[in-house]
């Protein structure tokens, strides 16, 4: 299923799911099939991966006539993040692509043999923004503002020490992070500060059930800046694949429902170009993953 955190001139944000090149409104949905659901992405998490399935049946058995009442056409709405508020910082996975790890090592005070356990670092919930609205550009903190393709998963349940064979059992989607950074905001190898400024997670455009990727460890995922392409790579790539890093953060800390893992990103950052190139104002970057669909922001110096 595709879901996704919507709003319209005359709407609050509310939880929709795509059906049919249409947007249908999912409290209004059960309201037509009598089957109570909730108006906010994290509510649905919280009633488990398996109220999927159900809303899948309920679908299949509605009339095509029935979804016009609750249905927007795509250009109609505005795409919020589909978690616009999370309730925890989201969890980053630094340095999880080898070739990644080469070129930071070269350009950043980062080593550059191979990590042997995930790095581990996190944004706060107020880096969030969607598609098509504007990365913060703050002179006073950065002239060094990058750019970080990501595959990012939600988990579906409370999970401690998970076994990597169980880990996909904790998932419940994926969805699109561009993990913007400040290099030059790290402090004493502290990277909060590069990676957790307002409007550094970028994310959407939509979350998509786990059911609808048949194997995240193959999902192409691109970035451009200006339409020029800087990353190109592949999940299968990762140093740490999803199995890994949810058994690896359940042994660290509990993880719960409605969380979020940035998985990392692959070469073609602008620190590790030669010369290195950083966003600058006007600059529109776009992130695109496989399976999911593209997210796209514009550089605002302030």
């Amino acid at each position: 299923m595709k879901l996704l955190t919507y709003k319209t001139k005359d709407t609050e944000p509310r939880l929709g799911f795509l059906h049919n090149n249409l947007v249908i409104d999912m409290e209004d949905f059960g309201n037509i099939c009598n089957f109570p659901l909730p108006d906010d992405m994290l509510d649905l998490i919280d009633l488990g991966y398996e109220i999927i399935s159900e809303i899948q049946d309920l679908i299949d058995d509605t009339r095509e006539v029935d979804f016009e009442e609750i249905s927007f056409k795509m250009d109609e709405v505005t795409f919020l993040a589909p978690i616009p508020k999370p309730r925890k910082n989201i969890i980053g996975i630094g340095l999880n692509y080898t070739e990644h790890v080469a070129e930071s090592a070269r350009t950043l005070d980062t080593s550059n043999e191979l990590p042997t356990q995930p790095i581990i670092f996190s944004k706060p919930p107020t880096c969030v923004t969607a598609t098509n609205t504007e990365i913060l550009l703050n002179r006073k903190l950065t002239n060094q503002l990058d750019w970080e393709v990501e595959l990012a998963v939600i988990i579906s349940k409370k999970g401690k020490y998970v076994p990597k064979s169980e880990a996909m059992d904790y998932v419940f989607g994926y969805t699109i992070i561009n993990d913007i950074s400040a290099r030059d905001c790290r402090r004493s190898g502290q990277w909060i500060v590069s990676k957790g400024q307002d409007t550094f997670a970028p994310m959407g455009p939509i979350l998509v059930t786990k059911d609808e990727i048949e194997n995240p460890h193959n999902l192409n995922l691109s970035l451009t800046v200006n339409g020029i392409e800087k990353q190109n790579s592949n999940s299968k790539f990762m140093l740490f694949n999803i199995n890994d890093l949810v058994e690896d953060l359940s042994t660290v800390f509990t993880l719960e429902a409605g969380d979020i893992i940035a998985t990392g990103t692959p070469a073609g950052v602008g620190a590790g170009r030669t010369p290195q190139e950083w966003l600058k104002d006007g600059d529109v970057v776009k992130c695109t993953v496989e399976g999911i669909g593209s997210i796209e922001n514009t550089v605002k110096e302030i």
